[in-house]
């Protein structure tokens, strides 16, 4: 009973959110967008952490953690974007937002793409994972560029509904994610000289995860694991790594893992075996599938290149 009254509360439906933070109906009852500087947000009628059933992306005036990395700052004072998607905790024990005031709060039921590619396309962008520390900070202009976007859609859910109402919204979401996947992709390249940072860490996580040998017992090195070492999401590192190499978090995984094993065929006398075993793999059958896909050598023919 305990557990059930601190859990967040579940919002199934956009009405059920607007009515707790006591909005009026939405016009439609798959999206909304909420301008507070025309209905402003009751946040104290509820409980900050909840679970949402649909996506939730929100224009900040002010963003906290405004990145300083030595003598400089890496971030725009311009405000930003949050995203969340379906089923996240959102308030103050996820970290996902707080309390500051959103200008506009756009509300998206999966129910509304259904039907459009948007539907799949929508849960590759890695940024409905962020956290609020890995927010979407706007330069000036990207930010008139966002708000232009949210405008044209408060005024086609306000003026109209009719048979296209739908086919332009569409098209809004995908313009607004379009701009916020080149603003992210901006923002990798301003926070370079940090990214590469955290690069490096990733690499000494990595070394001494395999130099102690922590493999052994706990498998191979995961995405979370390492994100959780860094103090970043997932997707975050993912996309970072991606930025910088080209590779995902567990395409560099991967080649690490490559790596240690071309290192242990060459110098040591172990079987393929015992070298998958090692490196944490459960069946050597896939440590072998794997290294022959990246090298286009089975670990006997790379072995034996050496003799």
């Amino acid at each position: 009973m305990k557990k059930e009254e601190n859990s967040p509360h579940r919002f199934d439906s956009l009405s059920d959110a607007h009515r707790a933070f006591g909005l009026t109906k939405p016009v439609h009852p798959l999206i909304s967008l909420i301008n507070s500087a025309n209905t402003p947000v009751e946040f104290n009628r509820h409980p900050q952490a909840h679970v949402l059933n649909f996506y939730k992306i929100s224009y900040k005036p002010k963003l906290s953690g405004k990145l300083k990395y030595g003598q400089d700052y890496y971030d725009f004072d311009e405000g930003g974007l949050l995203f969340a998607a379906p089923n996240q905790i959102i308030g103050s024990n996820s970290g996902i937002e707080t309390r500051e005031c959103s200008i506009y709060t756009l509300l998206i039921h999966p129910d509304f793409l259904w039907n459009y590619p948007l539907a799949k396309k929508i849960k590759t962008y890695g940024f409905f994972s962020y956290s609020a520390n890995e927010a979407l900070h706007l330069s000036e202009s990207e930010k008139a560029t966002i708000i232009s976007i949210f405008k044209i859609m408060e005024e086609e859910l306000n003026s109209r509904i009719d048979d296209f109402s739908q086919d332009v919204m569409i098209s809004q979401i995908e313009l607004l994610l379009n701009y916020a996947n080149r603003f992210y992709k901006r923002q990798f390249i301003t926070r370079k000289a940090v990214s590469n940072d955290l690069l490096q860490k990733l690499e000494d996580v990595l070394d001494e995860y395999f130099n102690n040998e922590r493999s052994l017992s706990q498998g191979i090195p995961t995405v979370q694991y390492l994100s959780e070492k860094l103090n970043i999401t997932p997707s975050y590192l993912s996309d970072m790594l991606r930025s910088l190499t080209g590779q995902n978090a567990q395409q560099h995984i991967h080649n690490r893992l490559i790596e240690k094993a071309k290192e242990q065929l060459s110098t040591t006398g172990l079987s393929v075996s015992e070298i998958a075993y090692k490196l944490g793999f459960e069946h050597p059958q896939s440590f072998s599938k794997l290294f022959k896909t990246k090298t286009n050598f089975s670990p006997l023919e790379f072995r034996q290149s050496f003799n």
